[in-house]
């Protein structure tokens, strides 16, 4: 799950309207954190942001799916973002929030 050095300044250029993202290097990939909670990662020069029952249709909607671990066997609430999601910083910074927000609710 190696990530680019360069596709990781993009995603961060892209997330800039969002707001101060922290980036922590995980299993190889990269987890995104924002106030202290994981919103969203980076494996494989891919985005993925957290995803729960209140964001889940959009990413159904444009045929995403979850990421899988085959490691683990099991799906995680982190589905790739669409191209054109990732090219517009506004609409990524919608995606987003609702991604922290997802995250949000996780914790309680």
């Amino acid at each position: 799950m190696a990530v680019s050095e360069e596709y990781l300044n993009h995603v961060i250029d892209q997330l800039s309207e969002f707001g101060e993202v922290e980036i922590k290097r995980m299993f190889g990939g990269i987890g995104l954190f924002y106030k202290g909670l994981m919103f969203g990662k980076i494996g494989s020069d891919v985005l993925r942001l957290k995803v729960d029952e209140f964001n889940e249709k959009e990413y159904e909607d444009r045929g995403m799916k979850p990421f899988y671990s085959e490691k683990k066997k099991k799906g995680m609430p982190y589905w790739e973002v669409p191209t054109d999601i990732l090219k517009n910083k506004d609409k990524l910074k919608e995606w987003t929030l609702k991604s922290y927000e997802a995250a949000v609710r996780a914790k309680k």
